[in-house]
């Protein structure tokens, strides 16, 4: 059974990850230009959320090995040492920042942090994947690198237990694509498309679903390989296997799910964040978990996020 984290309510909540040291979920804002994270134990009296604004958009972020984290913003990547520090920039991203942002991100079990940007007007194919490495051991200075392209809404992005396959979604274009990876030498090879969704129907609205499926947002990866994908629109999670075949379907009580993630001590708990920023009111009334991050308990544990290094 879902239920909703108490004073989570977000417009459009993204970036979700389990902090195992501090037993905690963080997530972020995107319109709401804030990091969020839990203190105390999630559903218990004490618990509380607390917020962290931001003067801009966050995109997405991930925890990092010597404390803090690291935060993409709409124009590059940032450094914060600890929670409401200082934001110094480490790297700038060549894009528009007036129509062009950071979206979806996060480590992979190297350290580096991936982050892919959108194109908000979404009319043309524009929007990057990269690839940020400040790891200290490298010999090398910390570097930003661009490694896909031709997406209008990066999404989806996830890499497999074996670190040999790197998941990555265009939301715009209902797909999700995926490629060699060879992780050590950081290369991608062999694009193909992992799953093509149908597009949203000509009439679509949430009381006359017509069969619509939602499109590709954020996703994870449990420890067998199988890849959890957020159906904005389509009020489910799909669950893959490493061979393209959907293998589950689970519905959710909001109308735009946007990215799972697993955490609780044993990676059983499934937290998955939402949107309710411009829905239509009937929706919200229907679905007043919209906004909030919802869990539940299920068999299959995910895999501990990856922290980065710097």
């Amino acid at each position: 059974m879902w239920t909703s984290i108490e004073d989570s309510l977000c417009e459009l909540g993204e970036s979700p990850f389990w902090h195992p040291e501090e037993r905690s979920l963080y997530w972020l804002d995107i319109p709401g230009r804030a990091v969020l994270r839990t203190r105390g134990e999630i559903g218990s009296a004490n618990a509380r959320v607390e917020r962290w604004p931001l003067s801009t958009e966050p995109g997405c972020m991930a925890p990092a090995r010597s404390g803090g984290l690291v935060i993409a913003l709409r124009d590059g990547i940032y450094r914060a040492r600890e929670w409401g520090g200082e934001l110094v920039a480490m790297a700038r991203v060549e894009h528009d920042v007036r129509t062009m942002r950071f979206n979806d991100g996060k480590c992979d079990a190297l350290g580096r942090f991936w982050g892919g940007s959108l194109n908000e007007a979404k009319d043309r194919a524009n929007a990057a994947l990269y690839c940020f490495d400040a790891r200290p051991d490298t010999g090398v200075s910390p570097t930003l690198s661009q490694m896909a392209n031709e997406s209008t809404t990066a999404n989806g992005l996830a890499f497999s237990p074996d670190a040999r396959t790197l998941y990555w979604a265009d939301t715009a274009a209902h797909v999700v694509c995926a490629w060699d990876w060879d992780s050590e030498g950081n290369s991608l090879s062999h694009a193909r498309v992992f799953h093509q969704f149908d597009a949203k129907p000509e009439g679509w609205t949430v009381d006359a679903p017509l069969g619509y499926q939602g499109r590709p947002d954020g996703a994870t990866i449990d420890a067998q390989g199988h890849y959890w994908v957020a159906m904005f629109e389509g009020a489910q999670l799909l669950r893959f296997a490493p061979s393209g075949e959907i293998v589950a379907s689970m519905p959710v009580p909001v109308q735009c799910p946007t990215m799972p993630c697993f955490g609780g001590d044993d990676l059983k708990t499934l937290f998955v964040t939402s949107g309710r920023k411009g829905r239509p009111a009937a929706e919200i009334a229907q679905r007043p978990a919209s906004g909030t991050v919802i869990s539940m308990r299920v068999d299959t544990p995910g895999l501990p996020v990856s922290f980065f290094a710097d």
